[in-house]
């Protein structure tokens, strides 16, 4: 978005629907539980697109990322430096040691829903393990962090507060959005920046929190194929993602799979 978000862009749901989109994102939730048992070392990340396609199809909905913008795939695969928007292949198969981010987006009833897990694959050294569950925590309390009255600025300066008092970085580049009929729209979501700035909190809207944590420097490449973004330094980087609804009282996860 090339200007600030201003309230007047931000969509404010109804709760027809809210009740639509807690829907779609808990599919898209559903996803993730249905293939963590496949992603396992020896499976290609073309296989573990396909399966979440078809997952996705089966229940009457269809993958936001195919097609989006071009991008090739159902779901975006990536492992281990890379940050974001890896492009899923057969020929990418999973080794014992790695970390994978599966980022699914599903369109059902007209609104999309949209979350992602970075999993371990086989056993990951500690300092992997380590990104991982540094990564959950940051999004958690990112999503602590949302109530009405509040401010965009204060998801961002939690995370990164978590962060850096591990030693590690916050992604710039890419941000969190709001979601709904709209794949990608305001507000904008950095993971970085100051408490008590930006757009003010208001119940009934709905955005990602999905923050990228590098391991090392934050700064990031985009490969030849004009989507695949990989850390600058070659260290690893882990992410997890929600989807969140501002409350009266605070936030709910919308993101959460049947029956939890």
């Amino acid at each position: 978005m090339n200007r600030p978000d201003s309230p007047s862009d931000i969509d404010i749901k109804s709760s027809d629907e809210i009740a639509a989109l807690r829907a779609s994102c808990r599919l898209a939730a559903d996803v993730l539980v249905m293939i963590e048992p496949h992603v396992r070392p020896g499976i290609s990340t073309g296989e573990i697109d396909r399966l979440c396609h078809e997952y996705i199809v089966a229940h009457g909905a269809y993958p936001s990322p195919l097609g989006y913008r071009g991008f090739p795939k159902a779901t975006c695969t990536s492992i281990n430096e890379v940050v974001c928007h890896g492009i899923p292949s057969f020929e990418r198969v999973l080794k014992d040691g790695d970390i994978i981010n599966v980022d699914i987006t599903t369109l059902l009833g007209g609104f999309h829903g949209d979350t992602s897990k970075t999993f371990c694959v086989g056993q990951p050294s500690a300092a992997a393990r380590a990104l991982v569950d540094l990564t959950r925590d940051c999004l958690d309390q990112g999503v602590a962090a949302v109530r009405p009255g509040g401010r965009i600025g204060d998801i961002g300066a939690a995370i990164q507060a978590v962060a850096e008092s591990h030693g590690c970085s916050v992604v710039r580049d890419f941000v969190g959005h709001g979601i709904g009929r709209e794949f990608h729209a305001p507000p904008e979501v950095p993971h970085f920046g100051r408490a008590g700035r930006g757009v003010r909190l208001r119940p009934g809207m709905t955005f990602t929190i999905e923050p990228m944590i590098n391991a090392g420097d934050w700064r990031i490449e985009i490969l030849d194929d004009n989507w695949t973004a990989i850390t600058r330094d070659r260290s690893l980087s882990a992410q997890f993602e929600h989807t969140v609804l501002v409350t009266q009282g605070g936030a709910e996860v919308l993101t959460i799979p049947s029956g939890r």
